[in-house]
């Protein structure tokens, strides 16, 4: 499936060159604000490429570069990278999940670009019946980010747990309701409603229904 539109697209990688690209940005974004464990992430990873998987990439349509990414990895398929080392309460654990992880936006790149790679991983999980999104973040900004789309500590406020998979780094542990998402952002005149829910003047999203997370899917971005 190939659809275009004047601007960039965020879509699933699918070739070496994808995969290539989404660890240089990694590197690079996270090298930016910490030169030492910036190469770790960007590093070649198994886990970008097994079942149940999605890898998502923001892409330039004009010059072909690619300026965010990010990792949709869905517990279907098995246990989430985060839960190496860490027990998921019940609420959480018994339902169909996803961990988004290794979201990473080039300096410079605009504060868009970050937006649009959430939009298309929650409209991945909304395709994909996944009850709660997962995520550990670090960032203060960021932290304040994921709470402004409705995010909600997993566990007690300020508690901050070390994750094999962010290196043995302190994370805190948020989660988002992805089936009451529209209804809450609409009750709570969240600004992102219909940024998040509504195709903007120049988008077009292409959603397709998905068998499995293997097949391409591509969502479109102004």
């Amino acid at each position: 499936m190939q659809t275009e539109i004047v601007g960039a697209t965020v879509r699933m990688a699918s070739s070496d060159r994808d995969f290539r690209s989404a660890c240089n940005i990694r590197a690079a974004a996270y090298s930016h604000h910490d030169p030492e464990t910036g190469p770790r992430f960007g590093a070649s990873d198994p886990m970008d490429r097994v079942e149940g998987t999605a890898v998502l990439l923001y892409r330039d349509t004009e010059s072909g570069q690619d300026f965010g990414t990010a990792r949709i990895q869905m517990s279907a398929f098995g246990p989430l990278a985060l839960e190496s080392g860490l027990c998921l309460p019940e609420w959480l654990a018994n339902r169909p999940r996803a961990q988004i992880s290794r979201l990473a936006v080039l300096a410079g790149a605009g504060p868009l670009v970050k937006l649009y790679l959430m939009k298309a991983s929650y409209q991945y999980c909304l395709a994909t019946q996944v009850r709660w999104m997962v995520i550990g973040a670090r960032k203060p900004a960021l932290i304040r980010n994921y709470r402004n789309l409705g995010f909600i500590d997993v566990f007690e406020p300020g508690a901050w747990k070390p994750l094999a998979s962010g290196v043995g780094l302190p994370h805190l542990i948020l989660a988002f309701d992805v089936v009451g998402a529209q209804a809450a952002w609409l009750e709570s005149k969240n600004r992102l409603y219909r940024f998040m829910t509504e195709p903007q003047e120049e988008e077009l999203l292409s959603l397709p229904a998905i068998d499995s997370v293997s097949q391409p899917l591509e969502i479109l971005a102004d």
